[in-house]
């Protein structure tokens, strides 16, 4: 393991903007998570998926990413349905859900007002970024979910964003051994909107599991 941090501490101080918000929600939800969210998942995982931020309703309230919003909902049925997770999704920390072979965690460890952290937060969040891609042994693909994951992924693996443009369904080779693969958003706007259906987020777990063997 190497000498970087993985994790924020739950009342990171690091962003005056995002604990400024956290306070607020603290304030309001005296029983939410309501701090920067830990990554989720085996630390022998050789699958990493990057999502953008908690979600204030979702990660922020309950402590775990993806948990209990709609983007939680497509996101752990998938991994689910390819045998990435075991057990039963319950949108609550609790439910017994556990991830196989797969780590879950955030570009941006807090949640942002209105889902939109600002290029300094996501600057400055980046070392948790790197400290857990560098902290995964085995990791062979990541999966970020957008273009903001997939170019702060990029900057973490110390690789060019011009050399390899976000597109849904791409795969990179931007890093020593590690396969970056894009796809957009797992959000209820995508959804609804038909940007990404669930054939083409099928499509691009079906691809990261013919690269992991």
């Amino acid at each position: 393991m190497l000498d970087r941090p993985a994790e924020a501490q739950a009342d990171c101080p690091l962003c005056p903007r995002l604990v400024a918000f956290r306070g607020r929600n603290q304030n309001a939800e005296p029983g939410w998570f309501n701090g920067a969210v830990p990554s989720f998942g085996p630390a022998d995982a050789r699958l990493l998926i990057v999502g953008l931020a908690p979600g204030l309703r979702g990660a922020n309230r309950t402590g775990r990413p993806f948990t209990g919003d709609y983007a939680g909902d497509l996101l752990y049925a998938s991994l689910l349905a390819f045998g990435w997770a075991r057990g039963s999704y319950g949108a609550r920390p609790d439910d017994g859900l556990a991830l196989v072979d797969c780590m879950i965690t955030n570009a941006v460890r807090c949640v942002p007002p209105e889902n939109k952290p600002t290029p300094a937060e996501i600057t400055t969040c980046r070392r948790f970024l790197a400290g857990r891609i560098a902290n995964l042994p085995r990791l062979s693909a990541i999966l970020a979910l957008g273009r903001i994951a997939h170019d702060s992924t990029l900057e973490a693996l110390g690789a060019r964003k011009s050399a390899f443009p976000f597109r849904h369904g791409a795969q990179h080779q931007a890093g020593d051994g590690v396969r970056l693969f894009d796809s957009y958003h797992c959000s209820r706007y995508n959804t609804n909107t038909g940007r990404l259906t669930n054939e083409m987020f099928a499509a691009v777990f079906e691809a990261i599991k013919t690269h992991l063997g």
